[in-house]
């Protein structure tokens, strides 16, 4: 059974979170990551999910006000924006990214918007998820091709 929960960061925690955004980096399925270092977490509202005592996925953000995308979502909107979105590969397609995203959604009093960017290598699925399967919008898209 999978288990959700908002977390303070703790040694603990940090370490795990750590040890999957160096897996995450070896993974190479995002353009340009590279694994936290602990001040990555400071200040951060922290989402896991939990199978059994292990953390499996966590999702951590901020708040933001809507600045460069406020001709969609409007100025000064308050946003909480998506740092890190991440599902141990074992875990995946299982529904369980989907369940810790609604889960945050259902904490965040008081914001007018979820925002995020990524850098993924594989865009399709990545737009299926957040569209299709989170309820996001899409608003815009930086491409580039090396030459």
């Amino acid at each position: 059974m999978i288990r959700l929960e908002e977390s303070r960061i703790d040694d603990a925690l940090c370490e795990t979170l750590i040890a999957f955004s160096k897996d995450w980096e070896k993974e190479d399925i995002s353009y340009g990551y590279i694994a936290n270092g602990p001040e990555e977490f400071a200040g951060k509202r922290i989402f896991i999910a939990k199978d059994e005592e292990k953390t499996v996925a966590y999702l951590f953000g901020h708040e933001g006000k809507a600045e460069s995308m406020a001709s969609a979502i409007g100025k000064g909107s308050r946003c909480f924006e998506v740092d890190e979105f991440y599902v141990v590969p074992a875990y995946r397609n299982k529904g369980i990214g989907k369940q810790l995203f609604r889960f945050v959604e259902s904490r965040l009093e008081g914001f007018d918007h979820i925002t995020l960017a990524t850098s993924t290598k594989d865009h399709k699925k990545i737009l299926h998820f957040y569209i299709e399967e989170a309820g996001m919008k899409f608003h815009s898209a930086a491409l580039f091709k090396k030459i």
